[in-house]
């Protein structure tokens, strides 16, 4: 038995211990803990802190996303074509750690709030380019780490598994701790039905992700996807019905189940970065070459794009209805020092992470192109993979249903304020919109090839002509 475990382990199948797994997991809350902030916090921050009009942070949002999926390329291909000692990703981890930390910090000074309207756009616009910049950085080189730890599939699985329950702690820790920790700041009285709504989404990943070798084993990998878009579908749909009908404050305890069911829909876009590493065997399998960061940095890319158009268009619209997020009743306490304790707290302790990430993580299968890779390759790969754009179809769509509704997330259980024009926005984009994108997330999953034993079949095929 010892012997043949040597022998897989020889053609790239390793198994890993759990001290690695969770080491490599660290990595995703560390990050979560930063991107958490910006994607449910900085367009309430930007326009009820700092009190800048919807139409400009629509705006600028959408223009530092467009910057990104240009610059993440860009990372992706040098990544690619080098091979640090510190090792070929996790180096990054390291190097990329310290200015993300700062540039977290300085993401929300409280001496901006003082300032000028002009010198405030200004400061928002520099400080989120910077750190959306150094963000790709070290997510990019993240994402390869996966996929040169091992091919056992099961091990991929294991590894997904383990890193989006840690990213769901992060996930739940700032949607949760965001409004408590403000609270606290300002010593005001703690919402907690605002902060159980935020965060109870999150409450499947930690029962349904360590669970995952066994669900896929009964339903299939695509049976698995099928039933969570469902239940998801199911719990939207109450939310819809509870807000559109009835006073939510009166059944506080049916919303917080239909937002848990809610959150097992949305679970799919966590179980999407399992995919990734297959994308990458198909392009090893195909070309020789095994693209990791390139792939990554394009998955990265996809998911930018979902989170981006997410940021654009709710100020956008929700601004174009008449709703006025620095005049209207705040859904979180609008003191600047609050703001920028409660994010330093949580970029220092994701810089810790990031360590324990860099310390745990074993790079066991890297390659690095004999002649550097090119952006006209990176396009030609693209082209050449049906696997690859399904992939980053399916990144675009399900993140744009998670993103959709986090700005207003924190208005809706306190939907009877407002008035009904906001009231059906603020349904649109927690109920409708997410749900319709659902469906759309299980039609492009029903058009992906590859299976479990192809994945096999061709991670076999590898190893022989090495």
């Amino acid at each position: 038995m010892e012997t043949t475990t040597i022998s897989q382990e020889a053609k790239g199948f390793y198994k890993l211990n759990w001290l690695q797994r969770i080491g490599f997991g660290s990595g995703d809350l560390a990050q979560n803990l930063i991107f958490q902030t910006v994607a449910c916090y900085l367009m309430i921050y930007l326009t009820t802190v700092l009190k800048i009009s919807p139409a400009f942070v629509s705006g600028l949002i959408l223009t530092v996303r467009l910057i990104d999926c240009f610059w993440s390329p860009v990372v992706g291909r040098y990544i690619d074509n080098r091979n640090p000692k510190l090792g070929k990703y996790r180096t990054y981890l390291l190097y990329g750690g310290i200015p993300l930390t700062v540039a977290a910090c300085l993401l929300m000074l409280p001496q901006a709030a003082t300032w000028s309207m002009t010198m405030k756009m200004i400061y928002a616009t520099a400080s989120y380019t910077v750190l959306s910049m150094i963000y790709s950085v070290v997510n990019i080189p993240y994402g390869s780490i996966m996929a040169s730890m091992t091919r056992d599939n099961d091990e991929v699985l294991i590894l997904t598994s383990t890193r989006m329950v840690c990213a769901n702690i992060g996930q739940i820790i700032v949607q949760a701790g965001f409004p408590i920790g403000l609270a606290m700041c300002v010593h005001a009285a703690i919402d907690w039905n605002q902060a159980t709504f935020m965060a109870i989404g999150t409450i499947p990943a930690f029962i349904i992700l360590p669970s995952l070798p066994i669900l896929k084993k009964w339903l299939g990998k695509k049976g698995l996807y099928y039933t969570l878009l469902s239940i998801g579908l199911i719990g939207f749909a109450i939310l819809f019905v509870i807000g559109k009908f009835f006073d939510v404050s009166h059944y506080n305890t049916l919303v917080q189940i239909a937002k848990v069911m809610t959150g097992v829909g949305l679970l799919v876009g966590s179980l999407m970065w399992a995919l990734v590493p297959e994308v990458i065997t198909e392009a090893e399998y195909r070309t020789g070459n095994r693209p990791a960061a390139t792939v990554n940095a394009l998955a990265g890319v996809a998911f930018k794009a979902g989170f981006s158009i997410a940021g654009w268009i709710t100020p956008l619209v929700m601004g174009w209805i008449g709703f006025n997020f620095a005049t209207e009743e705040s859904a979180l306490a609008t003191d600047p020092m609050a703001w920028f304790t409660v994010t330093c707290i949580f970029a220092i302790v994701g810089f810790v992470l990031l360590m324990l990430c860099f310390m745990g993580s074993k790079e066991n299968i890297t390659t690095t192109p004999e002649k550097p890779v090119t952006f006209g390759e990176m396009w030609q790969e693209f082209k050449d993979s049906k696997c690859l754009q399904l992939v980053l179809s399916i990144f675009v769509v399900v993140f744009l249903a998670s993103f959709i509704s986090g700005p207003v997330n924190a208005y809706y259980p306190k939907l009877a304020n407002y008035s009904e024009i906001a009231q059906n926005a603020i349904l649109w984009f927690t109920t409708i919109i997410p749900a319709v994108l659902l469906v759309v997330v299980g039609y492009l999953i029903y058009k992906y090839p590859l299976t479990d034993e192809k994945l096999d079949e061709m991670n076999m095929e590898i190893e022989s002509r090495h």
